[in-house]
């Protein structure tokens, strides 16, 4: 979290419009759950009066993490000049527009919400299922954030044919960290099959380089 050296005039301001905020309406329907769940839309409906009534305002920009991971850097400003900056980033499950596409909104979504202060009834009705499988997914994501530069280095270790870096990468984590990031692709594992079956390899465990670089994807 980063702000303006003073917050006085927008933490009055955001009070106010709090107290005129009520929660996101459920509108957006869920098939695959066979419910409705408050989308970015209902987020942004939820606030936009209350902030133009109290001088607030917001900026949301989308950023990416050595194509590891994507999110956005959320400003909620004051007309006084000041500012209150939060950043949220998600692994990418797949890497393919669309994927990052429904991480960054999702990352939106979550991040206005909680920077605006405002609920919904219950998290998008995926709670009414307990712990479905996206916030499993969503949680996991948020676990390995602090992981992705191992990840990257074992990623781009394995795409390189360099094995010795990529093993000693892999063996520098702790064995829960090795335990959560040992996760199948299908179940939104950063490391994809070919990626897990060369790990497994005596020449990975070993730091034997291969001959021949992968290609990636």
């Amino acid at each position: 979290m980063k702000s303006s050296d003073s917050i006085k005039a927008l933490a009055e301001a955001l009070s106010k419009a709090q107290a005129a905020m009520g929660g996101a309406v459920k509108d957006a329907k869920n098939p695959f759950f066979k419910s409705n769940y408050a989308d970015l839309t209902s987020v942004i409906k939820a606030i936009k009066q209350p902030f133009s009534d109290n001088d607030l305002s917001y900026t949301q920009f989308p950023i990416n993490q050595a194509d590891l991971a994507v999110g956005v850097v959320t400003r909620l400003m004051h007309k006084s000049g000041e500012w209150l900056e939060s950043e949220y980033v998600l692994p990418i499950v797949k890497k393919d527009p669309q994927a990052s596409g429904s991480a960054i909104t999702y990352a939106r979504r979550y991040a206005l919400q909680s920077i605006a202060g405002i609920p919904t009834a219950d998290d998008d009705a995926e709670s009414s299922m307990l712990r479905s499988d996206q916030v499993r997914q969503d949680e996991y994501r948020d676990s390995i954030v602090d992981l992705l530069p191992s990840i990257k280095a074992i990623t781009d270790g394995i795409a390189s044919g360099d094995f010795a870096t990529a093993s000693e990468a892999w063996q520098e984590l702790t064995d829960t960290e090795k335990q959560l990031l040992w996760v199948a692709p299908s179940k939104g594992g950063v490391f994809s099959t070919k990626e897990r079956e060369i790990m497994k390899s005596k020449e990975f465990r070993e730091g034997v380089n291969a001959p021949i670089k992968m290609e990636k994807g």
